[in-house]
C-alpha cells in the first residue's frame, strides 16, 4: 500500500542552462529524488515530497533566485504544492 508519505511526486521542469542549475540544486536537497532527461525536458520524481530552496539554488546559480520564478521552469507536476513562501517549495501530497 501506498501512503501519503512515499507516494510519489513529481515535477515536469523545461530543459535550458539555467534550470539544468536549478534541477542540479534540487538534485542536492532531495537524495532519493530522480531526474530522468527527455528532449526538451527533465522529469523529477520523489517519494512523498520534494523540497526546493531559495538558498541552494542561489549557491547553485551564483545570483539571487526568487521561488517565483518556478513558475517558468514548470511544465507539469503531481503532488500539491503543500508550501510555497519566499524561502521555500514543497511539493508533497496533502492525504
Amino acid at each position: 500500500m501506498t501512503t501519503a508519505h512515499t507516494r510519489p511526486v513529481g515535477i515536469d521542469i523545461q530543459e535550458s542552462d539555467d534550470n539544468r542549475a536549478l534541477v542540479d540544486a534540487i538534485a542536492l536537497d532531495n537524495p532519493e529524488m530522480t531526474v530522468r532527461h527527455l528532449p526538451g525536458l527533465m522529469k523529477l520524481s520523489a517519494p512523498g515530497r520534494i523540497e526546493i530552496n531559495r538558498e541552494t539554488i542561489e549557491d547553485r546559480l551564483g545570483r539571487e533566485w526568487e521561488t517565483g520564478e518556478f513558475q517558468l521552469a514548470i511544465v507539469t507536476y503531481t503532488g500539491n504544492f503543500a508550501e510555497w513562501d519566499d524561502d521555500q517549495i514543497i511539493v508533497a501530497w496533502d492525504h
